[in-house]
């Protein structure tokens, strides 16, 4: 329930910013808002400006939806063994050391989220830090290090957002030609059932665009898998890296939130791989093995 109170509200505050940011601009650049340029300018606003506002906001998110504990000061010899792992990694990959933080779940999973490569985070859960070895654990890090040092978390918003534009733009565009077709004069009412079919189809177009477009993100998202295993297997070892799969293939599924799960080291199941954020374990494994 947290979560879900958290995740509208955090809508609600983006939508509220993104529709005054729009009403400056087009008020500014004096743009009709029903135009072409105002249709391009609000997928700009909403597509580009909701990715990169959720990606500013994605450590505070991760933080209060997981109930992430940062790790400030070592309790024990495994909090500092788990600091001093990541900051050497970080100095290897070249990068400014993340925040480290552990957060209670039974399942074996770790993530990395953040603005930049100097601003991030990266968090296991208990199952993961307990319940795998430290040669394991180790060659997880290294996976979310990885992913921080490649600039996954700014690539993948990029895309997001040009995603999100197109499909918002092209959605409107055609919205707007049968809204013509089917409204009819102004006469009668017929500009109120031309608005209404207007909501109607833009709403039906964007969710079957933002469908086929998410086959796009999937896919750039497991390229950037296969290279965050890559660079684990480089900073913890080959060996490493192979053997924290296999036991993660044994494991259950991730129960982490969808935002999360896109940057943990293993992903949630789908009915189709085209859908899925992560490849499956077999051909990370395998990959890896094929490289060595």
């Amino acid at each position: 329930m947290k979560r879900i109170l958290l995740f509208l509200a955090t809508n609600l505050a983006v939508v509220l910013v993104l529709g005054i940011v729009l009403s400056v601009l087009t008020s500014a650049l004096g743009i009709e808002f029903h135009s072409m340029g105002g249709i391009l300018m609000l997928a700009l606003v909403f597509g580009f400006g909701g990715s990169l506002l959720s990606l500013q906001m994605s450590k505070w998110i991760a933080k209060r939806s997981m109930g992430l504990q940062v790790i400030e000061q070592a309790r024990d010899e495994t909090e500092a063994w788990l600091l001093d792992t990541v900051a050497d990694q970080a100095r290897r990959s070249g990068i400014k050391m993340p925040e480290v933080a552990v957060y209670s779940s039974p399942d074996m999973n770790a993530f990395a989220t953040g603005p930049s490569r100097n601003n991030s985070l990266v968090a296991v859960s208990t199952g993961l830090l307990y319940g795998m070895n430290r040669d394991e654990v180790e060659a997880v890090l290294a996976h979310e290090v990885s992913h921080v040092a490649n600039g996954d978390m700014v690539t993948m918003a990029l895309i997001q957002g040009v995603v999100n534009t197109f499909v918002i733009f092209i959605a409107r565009m055609i919205a707007g030609t049968v809204s013509n077709v089917i409204g009819g004069d102004e006469e009668g009412g017929g500009e109120e059932a031309s608005y209404m079919t207007y909501f109607l189809v833009s709403m039906v177009l964007e969710m079957v665009f933002g469908i086929l477009a998410s086959f796009i993100v999937m896919y750039y998202s497991r390229q950037r898998e296969y290279r965050a295993d890559a660079g684990g297997a480089a900073l913890a070892g080959r060996h490493k890296m192979i053997a924290a799969l296999e036991r993660l293939r044994g494991g259950q599924e991730s129960q982490m939130p969808a935002t999360m799960a896109a940057f943990g080291i293993s992903g949630k199941k789908s009915m189709s791989e085209l859908l899925m954020s992560h490849p499956p374990l077999e051909k990370r494994i395998a990959q890896l093995q094929a490289s060595a």
